[in-house]
């Protein structure tokens, strides 16, 4: 069984937000496969689905960034996933917007809801995708993550979530993650 976790901050507010970026992944997938976000439990809002011959739940945690950890891990237990079939994806400011860099495993680096994360898991060795943002030198970070995108950002933001959705099938479809490193690291156009 599979674990596919996007981070964001629940409500209107932060839709579209530069922090919401897995959020968008999360509701690509379920689009494209035609599901719904069906469950509200364990802090957090998922579905459970078979997809290429898998069991997989996608989630996005209804505690915000920084608590993210308090959804993942009681589900995780719930459903006795184990850590390496855990999937996380979340924006990262030190990557370009258009960039994607997929990880076995890493610290925080920064991130409050990656944070979260590693305390509620214990441990940093999980996979993850970090999808670029980009950085502002004008505005303060926490402004600059919850502003949404704009619309020449999104043109350039869509393609890198079917990007990353593609990655995640491959996860899912069970290919060596070092493979899908391999293909699916880099700036996306």
């Amino acid at each position: 069984m599979k674990l596919i976790v996007g981070l964001g901050n629940v409500g209107k507010k932060y839709e579209q937000t530069r922090h919401n970026i897995g959020f968008e992944v999360i509701d690509h997938l379920i689009e494209r496969h035609d599901l719904k976000l069906d469950k509200q439990k364990f802090r957090g809002a998922y579905t459970v689905a078979h997809l290429f011959g898998e069991k997989v739940v996608f989630l996005e945690p209804l505690t915000y960034m920084n608590l993210s950890g308090e959804a993942v891990r009681p589900l995780m237990d719930y459903y006795n996933i184990e850590v390496e079939d855990i999937l996380v994806l979340y924006d990262d400011l030190d990557l370009a917007q258009g960039h994607i860099r997929l990880r076995q495993k890493g610290s925080a680096g920064g991130h409050n809801g990656i944070k979260s994360l590693i305390q509620h898991l214990g441990t940093q060795e999980f996979k993850r995708i970090r999808i670029g943002i980009d950085r502002s030198s004008r505005i303060p970070v926490v402004d600059y993550v919850l502003q949404k995108f704009s619309a020449e950002e999104m043109k350039t933001m869509q393609p890198v979530i079917a990007h990353v959705a593609d990655a995640v099938e491959a996860f899912i479809q069970n290919e060596k993650f070092e493979n899908i490193m391999n293909q699916y690291n880099g700036e996306i156009k």
